[in-house]
C-alpha cells in the first residue's frame, strides 16, 4: 500500500478517476489515480501539506472533475477495483512520476506546463513530472 486510505477515500479516488478520464478508458483512469497518489506521496511544490487522498482531490483549483456530474454518486465495483490497483502500487507510464495532467482539447501537449517537463501523452491527456531532484520521494 502506497498511502493510507479509508473506504470513503477509495470511493472518492474511484469517482475522481471516472470524472477526469472516463472517456480515456481504464488505462486513462488508472493514470489519473497515479497523479492523485503521487500528490499524497510528494513533499514538494504545492503538495507539501497534502497528506491524504481527500486532501489531494479537494485541494483548491486542482481537479475540475469534482464539479462534474460524473463525480457525484458512488463508484461502481469496477471503478473501485481500478482505484484499489493504484492504491496497491500499480503505476502506468507516463503518469509514473507525474504530478500534473490536463487535456489540451484540439491542441498538442506543450513541452512544459507549470514549468514542469512533459512526461508523455495518453489519448487526450498530457502528463507532467517534476524536474529531476525536485521531488525525490516520487523516484
Amino acid at each position: 500500500m502506497l498511502v493510507n486510505y479509508t473506504t470513503k477515500e477509495l470511493d472518492l479516488l474511484a469517482r475522481i478517476m471516472r470524472a477526469e478520464a472516463q472517456t480515456e478508458g481504464d488505462l486513462g483512469m488508472l493514470m489519473v489515480g497515479n497523479v492523485v497518489v503521487n500528490r499524497v506521496i510528494a513533499n514538494c511544490y504545492t503538495f507539501k501539506n497534502i497528506d491524504s487522498i481527500t486532501d489531494a482531490i479537494y485541494q483548491a483549483n486542482q481537479f475540475v472533475g469534482i464539479n462534474s456530474s460524473l463525480f457525484q454518486g458512488s463508484a461502481t465495483t469496477i471503478e473501485k477495483n481500478l482505484a484499489e490497483r493504484i492504491l496497491r502500487g500499480e503505476y502506468y507510464y507516463p503518469a509514473t512520476h507525474s504530478l500534473w495532467f490536463y487535456a489540451p482539447g484540439n491542441s498538442s501537449c506543450t513541452s512544459y506546463w507549470y514549468d514542469q517537463p512533459l512526461a508523455g501523452k495518453y489519448k487526450n491527456h498530457c502528463f507532467y513530472r517534476p524536474e529531476s531532484g525536485k521531488c525525490p520521494e516520487l523516484y
